[in-house]
């Protein structure tokens, strides 16, 4: 299991459908890639419990510019009120792989 906590500023793509991010912190990435062999679940995805507040969801990371990024799904962004170019605290779990 691997435990990190980060502050970022939230991103938004603008693709087919709008998304808004976390992107990890480039000092996080390392760790995070040692454990993503071991509990990715296909094209890099690794699935976590992120804590924003008093928001927990599960959601999973992703690859992308040599970090990671956190999805922000529109329940967690209105439920804890955030938005592109804001900078939040985030709690992040990566559970151990059940073998």
């Amino acid at each position: 299991m691997l435990e990190l906590g980060f502050e970022t500023e939230v991103i938004y793509w603008r693709g087919p459908a709008p998304f808004f991010y976390a992107p990890v912190p480039h000092e996080h990435v390392e760790d995070i890639r040692k454990v993503a062999k071991h509990v990715t679940y296909g094209w890099g995805m690794i699935p976590v419990t992120a804590k924003i507040g008093a928001l927990e969801f599960y959601t999973a990371l992703f690859p992308k510019d040599d970090t990671y990024l956190l999805p922000l799904k529109a329940a967690v962004r209105r439920k804890s009120n955030i938005t592109a170019g804001d900078v939040i605290s985030v709690g992040m779990t990566i559970p151990p792989v059940e073998r």
